[in-house]
Order: structure tokens, then sequence, then C-alpha cells
């Protein structure tokens, strides 16, 4: 899939999905249905509108280009989104980005959305320009309760990775840099690739889960502050990879997560913290086989 930004898109005849997409879910994705080309916003436009309600992100760029690249899309149009930006209007905004720019004959949107300077377009304006065809995706529910990234959020921080991932359409996943530690995992028998999470994105709350590395190798991962040992350390996310040994310092990490085993915990003992450790492992293993065979493979 082609990545371009807007200033750089030639014209042509494109089937456009418009949005946001953060997470790229079950929604997002009947809205992308079709389309050759999605046009989405970097950064979030709430951070420039609204920065004090701006959410964090469930994914960075790069993983949405990643996950709209598995839709069959050919190009991912990027808006630099300023403050000059966010003045253009509704009409301008078809006129110049939609039209002129892109080219578009067929418009893809969610019935919620909205666009232009105070959000004053919405399907109606799109549906009435005869340059195009304009194709309006429903809300999408699952288990009855609708699909949007704002929910996920909420099922992440809270834990809920495994419902999460059932909205999504994918695990959850964060990616990272593999830091170095204090080597404690090392001391107790279990070595972790560590990653320190991006203050702009989502990532689970405290806790251990099952995962696994994107190429398929099962991990037991902890989220937290290692409540047994006084660190001094902020946030960590460690992830023990099973049955895999290797130097991944300096690498880029995948971690799908795919089910929270259990909450942070203080161990009185080491010992016992180690045998929490242990079971923690085996119930990942059991967890990722459940969620489908793992290729394994170096991460």
């Amino acid at each position: 899939m082609k990545l371009t930004w807007l200033n750089e898109a030639e014209p042509r005849p494109r089937r456009v999905a418009v949005g946001e997409f953060d997470g790229v879910h079950l929604g997002h994705r009947e809205v992308i249905r079709g389309s050759d080309t999605v046009l989405t916003f970097e950064p979030h436009p709430r951070t420039v509108v609204s920065p004090d309600t701006a959410p964090k992100l469930l994914t960075s760029l790069a993983v949405k280009a990643d996950l709209v690249a598995s839709l069959g899309v050919e190009e991912l149009v990027v808006v630099p989104f300023d403050r000059e930006f966010a003045a253009l209007g509704a009409r301008q905004f078809v006129d110049r980005v939609l039209v002129e720019r892109l080219g578009a004959t067929c418009v893809s949107v969610g019935e919620n959305f909205r666009f232009g300077h105070g959000a004053a377009g919405d399907t109606d304006l799109l549906a009435g320009d005869e340059r195009f065809q304009t194709r309006v995706a429903p809300l999408v529910e699952t288990a009855g309760e609708v699909v949007s990234s704002s929910h996920i959020r909420g099922l992440v921080l809270a834990g809920d990775v495994e419902r999460a991932g059932r909205f999504l359409g994918d695990p959850f996943q964060l990616r990272g840099e593999v830091v170095h530690g204090d080597e404690r995992g090392r001391e107790l028998g279990y070595p972790t690739a560590n990653l320190v999470p991006d203050d702009a994105l989502v990532y689970p709350g405290h806790g251990v889960y099952a995962g696994r590395t994107g190429e398929g190798v099962p991990a037991a991962i902890n989220v937290g502050v290692r409540p047994t040992f006084a660190t001094g350390r902020g946030v960590l996310i460690e992830a023990y990879l099973l049955d895999w040994d290797g130097d991944l310092y300096g690498s880029e990490l995948r971690l799908d997560f795919l089910r929270r085993l259990r909450g942070e915990r203080r161990f009185e003992r080491v010992e016992d913290l180690v045998e929490q450790m242990r079971r923690d492992v085996e119930e990942a293993r059991a967890a990722a086989g459940a969620f489908g065979a793992a290729t394994v493979s170096p991460p």
C-alpha cells in the first residue's frame, strides 16, 4: 500500500473512505469496504481543535497504515491536520480535497461523520453533491453494543483486551523498541523484553496478560510498576517470550494482547512471585493456543 501526504497526492479517480479510523475497528472496516483509498488525519483533529479533550489513541499512524493495508486498500492519504486545515469550511473540504486533489468518484463515510470548520459538514452535504457517489455506512454492533473507538479505549484501559479484540477485529496491539530494564526477570528465571509505553497511546491497565508477538510467539506480558520491588520506575511493559531465546534490544517488538490473566499484586516473598510467574506462563501458553496455533519464529 502506498502512503501519501495530501499535498503529494496526484489527482486520479478514487473511491475514498474518509475518517480518523483510530484502531481500524469493525465499524471502520465497514466504512472502508469497497474503497481503494483511505483519507485520514494526523495528528488526531481534537489535538488541534480541543487539546484538553483529545483522547489517547489506539493506534499510531504506522500501525493504522499496516491495518488499513491488510484490508486491501491501495493508498492511504494523510492530511497533516493543523489550525489552517481546521479552519477549512465543509464545502471547501469537499471542493479542494475530495474533488480537486483526490478526484473522488465515490466517498464512503460512517453515519455519524462530521467535517469542516465547526463540524458543519455532514452526510447530507456529501449526498447532495452530484460530482461523486456517497456511501454512508451504518454503525456496527457486536453483542448488542455499538463498536466505537472510545468504547474500545475504555475496554483496553480496564484490561478487557479480549472484548476489545472482538470489537477491533484483531487483538489489541502495541509496538515499541525493546529497551534495557533492571534485568530482574532474568534473575528470577524469566527474562523479559521491555517496552516503555508511548504517552500518546492507550495501553492495558496494570496486570498480567496472555499475548503473542507479531510473528506468533506466545508471551506472558506484565503491565505495571512491579510492586514487589521498589525500582522507582514508571510503567513498563514486560514480555516473557515462551520457548524463545535471543537478543531483541534496540529492535521493534509487536505485542498482541489476547486475554487478561490477573491483576497486579505485591508478594511478600520472592519465591511466591516466582511460583505465580510459573502459573502465569502456563496460562499464557494455554490462552495463546486457544487463539490459534502460533507460527513460532524470531520476533
